[in-house]
């Protein structure tokens, strides 16, 4: 997280590749690795690293949020949806994956079900 606080991801993503080569199973080497490869926009890699992450700790709500966001940005809003919605079925107070389900709902031209899940989000004080 340091290396990519200082502007550099490549070496943080190879850090979380190593942290990952020496632990397999940790959930969140792989979430954070995600995270880096969907900041550098390499929305492929980040998924790969979000499924490994939702097959080893299926209940971790941020995840399949995070995992939603890669998807959207790539215009497969229907998956992002189905992602968003595990998210808030996990963490129905999560009020980003109420709005990202929202934007994506919104681009598919759903715009009463898009609505409602925006006002949901500003319920639970999404102030993004």
């Amino acid at each position: 997280m340091a290396l990519m606080s200082m502007g550099k991801p490549n070496e943080a993503i190879q850090a979380f590749d190593k942290v990952i080569k020496i632990s397999p199973h940790n959930a969140d080497a792989w979430n954070a690795k995600g995270n880096m490869l969907l900041a550098q926009g390499k929305f492929d890699e980040a998924i790969q690293a979000y499924n490994k992450t939702v097959e080893l700790k299926p209940q971790k709500a941020s995840v399949w949020s995070n995992k939603g966001t890669a998807l959207g940005l790539q215009g497969k809003y229907d998956e992002a949806i189905k992602a968003f919605d595990k998210a808030i079925e996990l963490d129905p107070k999560d009020a980003e994956a109420w709005n990202n389900k929202g934007v994506a709902l919104e681009a598919l031209g759903r715009t009463s079900e898009a609505n409602s899940a925006f006002i949901k989000a500003n319920e639970l004080g999404y102030n993004g």
